[in-house]
């Protein structure tokens, strides 16, 4: 499986956006797939998470109530859409995919990652 990131850009704070994951090499319809994100000099840090069926997701508190993670299993693509974005928000941001995680906050729980996309929100 290999997956790819994208929709990050430059923006002000107070927009949105939304980025995209979009999966090839095998169906991901099963898998627990996740957002990161890691700012320089910073540990890469868990923002949302969905369960293979979209019934479950979760959030960091930092982004809970501006964020939503959804997929389209269809589409072998999972988004997350972010609203009111603040400076704070800042970071490159990666998807990441795994077939039976447990710990669906802790980075090491995955074994699929994405590139990367970077996400800058100006003051």
């Amino acid at each position: 499986v290999q997956l790819q990131a994208s929709g990050g850009g430059l923006v002000q704070a107070g927009d949105s956006l939304r980025l995209s994951c979009v999966a090839s090499g095998r169906s991901i319809s099963s898998w627990t797939l996740g957002w990161f994100r890691q700012a320089p000099g910073q540990e890469r840090e868990f923002v949302s998470a969905i369960r293979w069926s979209g019934g479950n997701t979760y959030y960091a508190d930092s982004v809970k109530g501006r964020a939503a993670i959804s997929r389209d299993n269809a589409k072998n693509t999972m988004y997350l859409q972010m609203d009111s974005l603040k400076p704070e928000d800042t970071a490159v941001y990666y998807c990441a995919a795994d077939p039976s995680t447990v710990d669906i906050r802790d980075p090491r729980a995955y074994r699929v990652w994405g590139q990367g996309t970077q996400v800058t929100v100006s003051s």
